[in-house]
């Protein structure tokens, strides 16, 4: 991104970090975050919404039209974390309609984590695009700086993705729920809270910082005579990758007696305002345990041959595996016709399926 977009985000950015001072018990609930993945996305309400916290009901009063916006992000947060994580022996697999990921939420794992992070980035970049897409009242195209190293013939004004509005709502809608209720510093509680306004953090920053100037040439037969650019997000399976990453790096940390959290090991570089935090160790997610929030591996799906966590060596954590001849129906020899279809033929085929025991 530009120098002068950096600037205008870096004043609305209050880095969190390891620093901030906040007052909250709450995690990602599971009620609240259900029921929004659930609800009507056309005609979502207020009242669809259960489970708001006291300061997320009344803003979603005042910003009725968020709401799409916010079932959105909410929709594609969930989505993307079942698809990074969908190798892994936790693969973000929602458990029953109470609860939308289950008791792991409740825990300080690197896994609440990324939930936290991908699910602040989903609202972020749902609201950014609905200011740009003219669907909210109260926003509309950026209105962010001219990049200083954009090339000073082309003309920068495009309608850009909105993204100071939208980092600016998600900060609202997602952090009251953590500053509402009161814990005393140097608590395991309040740890949390700060663990989770940082990760909520990283979420937002995870939009901006893999946002990019745009440009498209306009004039006769492909001149170019013209080039106008602008904001545009990337598809939300680029931040999700960026923040797999950020999982994979995360940082433990602990409370200290001023109320503040610290790396635990100092060998470790003390992580930015972009990175992930987490407190706990993850649970052994290879045995069931519903307590725990995992469900085990047994019965899930592996790959002989590779040598990654996908692999059944890995995924069944030394359990070995079953296999099952299955025959599946798939198009095949496909031709293409001028103009313009492609005729497929049906064929049968059988392949191994390999489920770990």
């Amino acid at each position: 991104m530009g120098a002068s977009f950096c600037v205008v985000v870096s004043m609305l950015i209050l880095p969190l970090a390891l620093t901030g001072a906040a007052t909250s018990t709450s995690v990602v609930s599971g009620s609240w975050m259900n029921t929004v993945t659930q609800a009507p996305e056309e005609s979502v309400t207020c009242d669809d919404l259960q489970g708001l916290s006291p300061g997320q009901s009344k803003l979603c009063t005042l910003y009725q039209d968020h709401m799409p916006g916010v079932l959105r992000g909410a929709k594609d947060s969930t989505k993307e974390c079942q698809w990074q994580f969908r190798h892994l022996r936790w693969n973000c697999s929602t458990q029953n309609e109470n609860s939308l990921f289950g008791p792991v939420v409740k825990l300080a794992t690197r896994e609440a984590a990324f939930l936290h992070a991908v699910s602040a980035a989903g609202i972020s970049h749902a609201i950014s695009r609905a200011c740009r897409e003219g669907q909210l009242s109260s926003c509309g195209c950026s209105r962010s700086g001219r990049p200083r190293d954009l090339h000073r013939d082309w003309i920068w004004g495009g309608c850009g993705d909105n993204l100071e509005y939208g980092y600016k709502f998600t900060q609202g809608f997602i952090d009251v729920r953590e500053r509402e209720r009161r814990t005393r510093k140097g608590t395991k509680g309040h740890a949390r809270t700060l663990m989770n306004l940082h990760n909520n953090e990283a979420g937002r920053r995870a939009v901006v910082r893999t946002a990019r100037v745009t440009c498209k040439c306009h004039g006769v037969s492909g001149s170019c005579s013209l080039v106008t650019c602008w904001t545009q997000l990337p598809a939300f399976r680029e931040i999700g990758d960026y923040l797999k990453d950020k999982y994979d790096g995360a940082t433990e940390v602990r409370a200290n007696r001023r109320g503040k959290l610290q790396i635990r090991d100092p060998r470790f570089n003390l992580p930015t305002p972009n990175d992930l935090v987490y407190i706990d160790e993850s649970p052994n997610y290879c045995v069931r345990n519903l307590t725990l929030g995992s469900l085990g591996t047994q019965g899930r799906i592996c790959n002989r041959t590779s040598h990654g966590m996908d692999g059944c060596r890995l995924m069944c954590c030394g359990r070995g595996y079953n296999t099952q001849k299955v025959t599946i129906r798939e198009r095949c020899e496909c031709k293409f016709h001028w103009c313009c279809y492609v005729e497929c033929k049906m064929c049968m085929k059988t392949i191994d399926i390999h489920t770990c025991k």
